[in-house]
């Protein structure tokens, strides 16, 4: 006969047998029992106290992108469970695999207001894959079980576990449960032959083909299966934000990065090309700008598991409803091998004129009373760990300068906050990813407003010893908002100026080495001593206010329609 264990220890044991070395959260009255079991720490899963319950989330989101894992983060009912709204719908909009796991007040106290309680499933139904609430101890290993086969299967996402304290201290015997069949859930859809065989027939008689690299390409793990096929057939690549590192920076088909603060290549050039090939990537707005003139000559071909997408922003020739890594592989074969030179040298060419007017300003780094550029500042640091570190960002012009003028050898390498644009996002998630990639390193750039936002999970890296670098490109501004308000509301700073606390005494309140760089001439040696030192280290740098991200496409332009500086428009020849 089977013995019984309690539901608490049926939970960590079910996350042990999912994979699970590490879990993220922050305890309370309604998931104590929970915690009790973690504190005999029997199963090998570890725990990171968070200093706030978004911190947390954060974290498990950065530990899963990082890692391709899924993150867990485990929290107290009411109020706790609220704090992680934030971090599933991020987490939902950039496909970011989540197990989250809230406790609840007793099955007799549900729905009577009572103290801590909220009615946490209707709660965060629009902001996750699936969610359930278990209320019986013998529930909770098929839960857990069906909640990572969820969250990590076809387009990953986050998953909600509500666990009532009677399932936490009631008693069932425990079974691991196998990979679940679920009704009407088609996690692998099946490639029809006959659409690869009409994307191989496009491409083959395209002249100027594009392929648009999007997350879904690192999900998948299909990053050699994109540098098999744009080698043989020549097709330049152009990557969105969270697309960056799917293909190295290096590679002789890659075309630099599309969006409202891409390129200027694959902007251009997506409307000039006569075929795209989308794969893994939801055509978000800030890919297409003005979707009526988007791509007017091109036939699009859209890869994707998640057939939603499918003519949400842009209507499409042909769908292929895929694993991208499937779908690439069996477009290879198919693919005549074609070299385009021409085709791929236009890009070059607008390459050369943005390096000239735009990006050799920025990597001088030189601006007045020394004061230091973005652009230039990211790109030190990144040389100066030889591109293979993991990066981070908040959300912000830090956000937009970081993804540009980084370069990336390896994949998952750049983590950052796509869709939802989580102001507070970087510092925790950084410590999740070093977590989850322990001998990589990590650099964080992050903006003076949003590292306040969760500047509490510093706690985190002083409790636990995270080696994580921090880049604070502080310009004493919301610097994203001022850049709107400057080019579109008559410079009218509203609420965009920051008076900010020393940040090199907040570091050291915490037991983290920091240094500020006042003056340009200090940066190389500034960069070397971070590099250096044993531990985590806040470098506080000090940008102009005035810096702002260039080439720019406005909202409501066409993705050609491009902004070199806050006058000018590209006109290419």
């Amino acid at each position: 006969m089977y013995e019984k264990i309690t539901g608490s220890e049926i939970l960590i044991r079910a996350l042990a047998d999912n994979g699970v070395d590490c879990v993220f959260g922050y305890p309370g009255g309604q998931i104590m029992p929970v915690y009790d079991k973690i504190y005999e720490n029997q199963h090998g899963v570890r725990h990171f106290l968070a200093r706030h319950e978004q911190g947390a989330i954060h974290a498990a989101e950065g530990y899963a992108r990082a890692t391709g894992r899924t993150g867990v983060v485990v929290t107290t009912s009411g109020p706790g469970a609220m704090n992680l709204l934030t971090g599933l719908a991020d987490a939902l909009m950039d496909s970011t695999p989540i197990v989250a796991i809230s406790g609840q007040v007793g099955c007799g106290m549900l729905g009577k207001d009572a103290f801590q309680e909220s009615d946490v499933i209707s709660s965060v139904l629009p902001v996750t894959k699936w969610a359930l609430q278990v209320r019986r101890a013998e529930d909770i290993a098929p839960a857990i079980s069906r909640a990572f086969y969820i969250a990590n299967s076809g387009r990953p996402g986050p998953v909600v576990i509500d666990l009532a304290r009677d399932a936490q201290v009631g008693s069932a015997v425990y079974e691991h449960q196998s990979e679940p069949f679920i009704r009407s859930y088609d996690s692998d859809p099946e490639l029809q032959e006959d659409e690869v065989s009409e994307a191989a027939r496009l491409l083959n008689e395209a002249e100027r083909p594009l392929l648009l690299a999007g997350h879904g390409i690192m999900i998948s793990g299909a990053e050699k299966a994109l540098a098999d096929l744009v080698e043989k057939a020549g097709i330049p690549v152009g990557c969105t934000m969270l697309g960056l590192s799917s293909i190295p920076s290096s590679h002789p088909q890659y075309v630099g990065m599309l969006g409202m603060h891409g390129n200027l290549g694959p902007n251009i050039n997506t409307n000039r090309a006569d075929v795209i090939l989308a794969v893994g990537m939801r055509f978000d707005d800030r890919v297409t700008g003005d979707v009526r003139k988007y791509a007017p000559d091109a036939k699009i071909i859209h890869i994707d598991i998640d057939s939603s997408e499918f003519d949400k922003m842009i209507r499409c020739d042909l769908h292929l409803h895929s694993d991208a890594r499937k779908a690439l592989d069996a477009l290879l074969p198919l693919v005549d091998k074609r070299e385009r030179k021409e085709w791929r040298e236009s890009f070059d060419r607008h390459e050369r004129i943005e390096a000239e007017r735009v990006m050799a300003r920025e990597l001088s780094c030189v601006a007045p009373e020394g004061k230091m550029l973005m652009g230039g500042v990211v790109r030190k640091v990144c040389d100066a760990f030889g591109n293979d570190a993991i990066v981070v960002t908040d959300v912000g012009q830090n956000q937009m300068f970081a993804v540009k003028y980084s370069q990336f050898n390896q994949t998952r390498s750049l983590i950052s906050s796509g869709g939802l644009g989580t102001m507070g996002f970087g510092l925790p998630a950084a410590i999740g990813a070093k977590i989850g990639k322990p001998d990589r390193p990590v650099v964080l750039f992050c903006g003076d407003g949003g590292l306040q936002m969760t500047v509490e999970e510093l706690g985190m890296i002083m409790e636990y010893g995270i080696d994580v670098k921090i880049i604070l490109l502080n310009n004493n501004f919301l610097g994203n908002v001022r850049q709107w308000q400057h080019l579109f509301f008559n410079r009218r700073y509203s609420s965009t100026p920051m008076v900010n606390p020393d940040f090199r005494m907040l570091a050291g309140a915490y037991g983290i080495a920091a240094a500020d760089v006042a003056d340009v001439s200090r940066l190389d040696s500034a960069v070397a001593e971070m590099k250096a030192h044993d531990g985590a280290y806040l470098l506080n740098v000090n940008i102009d206010e005035t810096d702002m991200v260039f080439p720019m496409t406005p909202g409501g332009n066409g993705v050609d329609e491009i902004l070199l500086n806050e006058s000018e428009y590209y006109k290419p020849v």
